[in-house]
């Protein structure tokens, strides 16, 4: 089989090998295991690869490289609009030569992807929607017609578009799916945790506004001058981690909050075993695996009810649903300290995420692979 990947991820060039964001390729290689020739339709850039950046393993992988397009300004969307016909033209020729078209979005490139596909209803496609698939979600414009696109099954023919969470009123081509970190052996009995003394709470994620750490260090600090004994590990890095350095130093809680940084995998995951709570206030989410990481070790998340979060949680069951001010999630926080079985919370989200590992999450991509 001929697998054509349509993505907006950038690539890099070394040593022979083509190198990406770690955990897209790491998921890509799972496919890519079931497949004789891989082709990738990317944008590239030069530079050696990044902590964060992984090769891809395959040994029949060509790489055709079309111009990176960006709408954040008016002049690159200017620039963008002249290349759009060499990468359509591009696009379709790869098409052409494809027994299988995999398409990532959303994206400027998934959306061109989205409008080449149309003329091969024919040839088995997939696509994977990691973003926010939620239908009632204020998104860009671009997002909304990817989503309408794919759903639609008079244009898009032959198609399962996988997304996160199980949502109402779908047409055939939608399928709900899921992503993985762990496999089969790591799964292990959580340790039972006291909810009675201090209370441990770990913050996994990108330091950017999306993700809006500052609440989580807040919730914390509110937390702490209430008497409650807390504490906040922070694991990621980002362009407000000079920030939250400085209100944490200014407001005296350098004691109770700590910022590591990047870390490896092993240092999160033993992070998440011995925290009571994970936070993750996010503004958008497609399947946030720092959430679906945190309830395999029976970490309770406290998240926002946005994207397919509330189905992760079963809709409180599994962790605290919270809104995204202060004053409201401290509200629920506390309540929920007093009144829910948080021993039960964690159990069920640990038997909940366990079934979602990477040994289950290839016997599904293989299956996805196999002809009608």
């Amino acid at each position: 089989m001929r697998f054509l990947v349509i993505t907006h991820v950038a690539h890099k060039q070394y040593r022979d090998q083509w190198y990406a964001y770690a955990p897209y390729v790491r998921e890509m290689n799972l496919w890519l295991k079931h497949v004789d020739e891989v082709i990738i339709v990317a944008s590239a850039v030069t530079g050696v690869p990044t902590d964060i950046e992984i090769a891809y393993r395959h040994d029949h992988l060509t790489f055709n490289q079309i111009p990176a397009i960006a709408f954040v300004s008016i002049q690159k969307s200017i620039h963008s609009l002249i290349k759009m016909p060499v990468i359509f033209f591009k696009i379709f020729k790869a098409c052409q030569r494809a027994d299988h078209i995999h398409l990532r979005c959303p994206g400027n490139i998934g959306l061109i992807g989205c409008l080449v596909q149309i003329f091969f209803p024919k040839t088995p496609k997939t696509a994977k929607y990691a973003g926010n698939w939620d239908p009632s979600a204020k998104q860009p414009l671009s997002y909304r017609l990817q989503k309408w696109i794919l759903s639609n099954s008079f244009l898009t023919k032959n198609m399962q578009v996988l997304v996160y969470g199980d949502w109402p009123n779908q047409t055939k081509n939608i399928k709900p799916f899921f992503t993985a970190t762990y496999k089969n052996h790591e799964i292990e009995k959580p340790i039972e945790r006291d909810y009675s003394g201090q209370l441990n709470f770990v913050f996994v994620g990108s330091l950017v506004e999306g993700k809006r750490p500052l609440l989580a260090v807040k919730i914390i600090e509110a937390l702490f001058r209430q008497g409650k004994e807390v504490s906040l590990h922070m694991y990621g890095d980002g362009i407000l981690k000079g920030d939250l350095k400085q209100y944490v130093e200014q407001n005296d809680l350098k004691s109770i909050i700590k910022l590591h940084g990047n870390q490896e995998k092993e240092v999160v995951k033993g992070a998440l075993k011995q925290s009571h709570f994970l936070i993750l206030a996010s503004k958008s989410e497609g399947w946030p695996k720092a959430i679906a990481e945190a309830l395999f070790f029976g970490t309770i998340p406290i998240a926002t009810s946005i994207s397919c979060v509330p189905y992760m949680l079963g809709y409180g069951r599994r962790g605290i649903l919270i809104e995204p001010t202060l004053e409201k999630a401290l509200v629920t926080i506390n309540r929920s300290l007093l009144d829910e079985d948080l021993e039960a919370m964690s159990r069920q989200g640990s038997e909940w995420s366990q079934q979602f590992t990477l040994d289950y999450f290839e016997v599904e991509i293989k299956k996805l692979l196999v002809r009608p």
